[in-house]
């Protein structure tokens, strides 16, 4: 494929978005259907032929082209390569390997990598590629994060999606990771998150700080990462909840792998609105309660009815912490922003005759950056709040 840029006209004035640093064109932005590979160089120009950036193009999302550079870019390989090791630099400048080494390495758009994700569980990169656009531009990118991480010496390099092997050797179908000195077990080639969701390890962190002494329900829990810091932090008692018996499972060796105590630690394959309704009935309370839910707004058109099940959640959420209790709700639906979802919280609690006070609001770890010019990369919100 050549990598001598095509020029691509706009039909919209997208030039102060795009020079701002927008990292998106939608199809319906540019002028007719031009016939492109996936991954073809384009040079973005205006009506009157004005160069406005430069990306790749994408034959079949409805994003047509994802941007590399507001103007011309004369190498774009060799801008490839200096990002790759520069994301890892911005990480490795903040984080202590000995203590935690499973991060997100790239960002996508907000480490001007359009259109890849890669995490890095110890030596093992997992990479996803947000359509056939990004999986034919970024050619033999196994390879390159592999020079890109040299001293690191990458094990295995792997596509998400597909469970190719895009570099390496092989790694074990599952091995251990460490966060912040608690570890994990981790199947990166079993697909999904591959045993810990990266982004909410600051989170984590917060509810270590508060679970001293506390009664803990963790809802969607997954293999029990809140659980876990909150068992660290001197929590009395944990819970968690989940429809998944093998994420169930692995938060109980999790717990196990830790030296943390199982006898007051409670592992239920559940789904989360069914337990919640039972306990409520039941009267059960809990003192510190963590709704971290997968997306339930998985497209614009899934915002309303999204917002009536975080409601219904977090009526129940707020329905089962105790009086002064902390609610902690997160959302990683990038279609609900962040006042919508408040809202939902706020909502709920009234439904269940009670009040909610937000203490604090935060978002996904420093390694999953956001950009000013791109405010729909913020897709995480995590809401913590006193329930009266």
């Amino acid at each position: 494929m050549s990598r001598d840029p095509v020029s691509v006209t706009l039909t919209k004035n997208l030039a102060r978005s795009l020079r701002g640093g927008h990292p998106w064109v939608f199809r319906d932005a540019v002028e007719g259907a031009p016939s492109l590979e996936d991954g073809a160089v384009v040079a973005i120009r205006d009506r009157d032929g004005r160069p406005l950036a430069t990306g790749f193009w994408d034959s079949r999302s409805s994003i047509a082209v994802r941007v590399l550079e507001p103007g011309p870019l004369v190498d774009p390989d060799a801008a490839v390569d200096e990002r790759l090791r520069a994301a890892l630099g911005r990480r490795l400048e903040r984080i202590d390997r000995s203590r935690t080494n499973a991060f997100r390495w790239i960002h996508g758009e907000a480490d001007r990598l359009p259109g890849i994700h890669v995490d890095l569980y110890d030596d093992v990169a997992v990479v996803r590629f947000d359509g056939g656009g990004p999986t034919a531009f970024y050619r033999d990118l196994g390879g390159r994060l592999a020079a890109a991480a040299l001293p690191l010496e990458l094990r295995e390099v792997m596509d998400r999606r597909s469970g190719d092997r895009l570099h390496g050797r092989g790694a074990p179908r599952r091995f251990e990771v460490r966060e912040n000195g608690i570890r994990f077990e981790v199947s990166p080639a079993a697909g999904g998150k591959g045993g810990l969701f990266l982004d909410q390890r600051e989170n984590r962190e917060e509810v270590e700080r508060r679970a001293s002494g506390k009664s803990v329900l963790n809802l969607f829990g997954y293999t029990g990462a809140f659980s876990l810091y909150a068992a660290r932090g001197g929590a009395r008692s944990t819970d968690t909840v989940d429809s998944a018996r093998p994420a169930i499972a692995a938060a109980r060796r999790n717990f196990e792998r830790n030296g943390l105590p199982t006898g007051t630690a409670g592992f239920y394959a559940e789904d989360a609105f069914d337990f919640l309704e039972e306990a409520a009935k039941a009267g059960r309370r809990w003192d510190l309660v963590i709704s971290d839910p997968p997306s339930f707004a998985p497209n614009a058109g899934a915002r309303d009815n999204a917002r009536k099940a975080y409601t219904r959640l977090h009526r129940l959420a707020c329905a089962v912490t105790a009086r002064g209790g902390l609610l902690c709700a997160a959302s990683c639906s990038s279609h609900v922003d962040r006042e919508e979802f408040l809202a939902t919280v706020e909502a709920g609690a009234a439904k269940a005759g009670r009040r909610f006070g937000l203490e604090r609001a935060t978002g996904a770890g420093f390694d999953h950056p956001v950009l000013a010019a791109f405010p729909e990369g913020n897709y995480l919100k995590f809401a913590i709040g006193t329930v009266r």
